[in-house]
């Protein structure tokens, strides 16, 4: 069979995929993360007694955690695969991707194996990250944007 005939093939198999459907589904999932994150987040300002700025990062911290912790039982994969794009985007995705590549490599070593894997898809998301706050940052210099 050659490699068209094969595409043609695995595409007449493939099982057909609802966009409407993919995209409320990621909607409502990232919704949800949302509607979590800001529950998190309003306990740290009443409970604690935080400003809504002192809150965002025990917020986001707590968060990472029940990614992490949902990862290592296997569930945020299957929530992933219901929802698609919308557990990826939010920073609960980032920590799924990160523990994820952990969790897969962990036989390899600490270092080989956890610390050199861990860091290849997240490590595109970082470089990236960081190179564009320098731009942006570069561009509130020159024009003076938000300065005190």
């Amino acid at each position: 069979m050659s490699p068209k005939e094969y595409q043609n093939f695995a595409k007449n198999r493939e099982p057909s995929r609802s966009v409407l459907a993919n995209c409320v589904r990621a909607f409502l999932v990232g919704g949800l993360i949302s509607i979590v994150g800001q529950a998190i987040s309003e306990a740290f300002m009443y409970g604690f007694h935080m400003s809504r700025q002192e809150a965002g990062n025990p917020t986001v911290a707590v968060l990472i955690l029940i990614s992490v912790i949902l990862t290592c039982l296997g569930v945020y994969d299957k929530i992933a695969q219901w929802a698609g794009a919308g557990s990826a985007v939010p920073v609960t995705g980032f920590a799924n991707s990160m523990c994820s590549a952990a969790l897969e490599h962990r036989a390899e070593g600490l270092v080989l194996g956890v610390g050199a894997n861990m860091f290849k898809l997240a490590g595109s998301v970082i470089v990236y990250g960081v190179v564009a706050a320098f731009f942006v940052g570069l561009v509130y210099f020159i024009f003076g944007i938000g300065g005190h």
